[in-house]
């Protein structure tokens, strides 16, 4: 059997499965799972990130002391999914690596979902090539209204080309077709706070008992329960990472031209504009505006592509009862 010495002379790779900033906690190849840390040169590898490892990261990491490791290198990604700080720092937040898809949860009440929200996370899962599903969680306390608000988003994302379901833990309904979506991949749940990320988490897989918490009364928004990114491992095949909930959700490193390639809704119409390099603002000619007349872009839609053109911080400046019928 080999002693400690040796054993420190050995390279182990594993998988990031928690990150709570200073030290993480990664599954070795053998399923174990041990406490490692980064070593000193890798945490300056890039200073205007929060953190240069994910959730989803292998790395390689040798033995440091009686259980705990040291990172020591961290593989190349397949794919990752970035977010910018909305605050002063600016700073860049790569939530996960590595994964198959991504999974908007989303809520017309308690809390509201902000459309601005929803299309800047998913022009940025296009922008990193990462399939996105938008889940529309807590259906069975929608009121009518919100039911209305509701078709209206899955006609705008089902129109862009999204697939959208409707979950709910507390009845059940779209489990069973959230379990198929999420069968032997590895899956990010992201949203606001108090969307329900852990709760249905833990109605698909019985046992982790994640914490949650009730939304306020005061502000109808939800307080953070997941303080860390972790990946869970599904009993029926796969594997959820699930994140803490963010208010906003800042784009990363993006020119003009390239956002509108990132709706694809407006990418599919935009080779028909009279002009190529057309912005699809006041420009003659423009397919884009013309579609959206036709009711072949939603306004939601168009009205973020024009907020994330002008460099917007607001997250949701949409008029938010266009869905109403008079």
């Amino acid at each position: 059997m080999p002693n400690l010495r040796q054993i420190s002379l050995m390279k182990m790779k594993g998988r990031v499965i928690k990150s709570t900033g200073s030290w993480y906690k990664v599954t070795l190849n053998n399923q174990n799972i041990v406490n490692a840390r980064l070593k000193g040169n890798l945490r300056l590898m890039e200073s205007r990130s929060t953190n240069p490892i994910a959730v989803g990261d292998f790395v390689d990491l040798m033995p440091e002391s009686e259980g705990n490791f040291l990172i020591e290198k961290i593989h190349e990604r397949t794919n990752h999914i970035i977010r910018r700080s909305v605050n002063l720092s600016k700073k860049k937040q790569v939530i996960a690596a590595n994964i198959d898809q991504a999974i908007l949860i989303c809520t017309i009440d308690e809390p509201k979902t902000l459309y601005g929200f929803m299309d800047r996370f998913l022009a940025t899962a296009e922008a990193y090539d990462i399939p996105a599903i938008i889940a529309f969680n807590k259906v069975d306390i929608y009121s009518k209204e919100s039911l209305a608000e509701l078709k209206y988003r899955e006609s705008a994302y089902q129109v862009a080309g999204y697939r959208t379901l409707r979950t709910s833990a507390v009845s059940g309904v779209g489990i069973s077709e959230l379990k198929n979506l999420l069968k032997d991949k590895v899956s990010l749940f992201s949203g606001h706070s108090g969307v329900g990320k852990s709760t249905l988490t833990n109605s698909l897989q019985p046992g982790l008992e994640l914490k949650t918490s009730h939304i306020s009364e005061a502000n109808k928004q939800g307080k953070h329960t997941t303080t860390f990114a972790e990946m869970h491992s599904l009993g029926f095949g796969g594997y959820i990472i699930d994140t803490p909930g963010v208010r906003g959700f800042g784009l990363v490193d993006l020119e003009d031209v390239e956002i509108s390639h990132l709706f694809p809704e407006i990418f599919k119409f935009q080779s028909e504009c009279k002009f190529s390099d057309c912005k699809h603002l006041e420009e003659p000619g423009c397919a884009v505006r013309k579609a959206i007349q036709m009711n072949k872009i939603a306004p939601s839609r168009y009205n973020s592509y024009l907020s994330m053109l002008n460099g917007d911080e607001e997250e949701d400046t949409f008029r938010q009862d266009i869905y109403k019928k008079d």
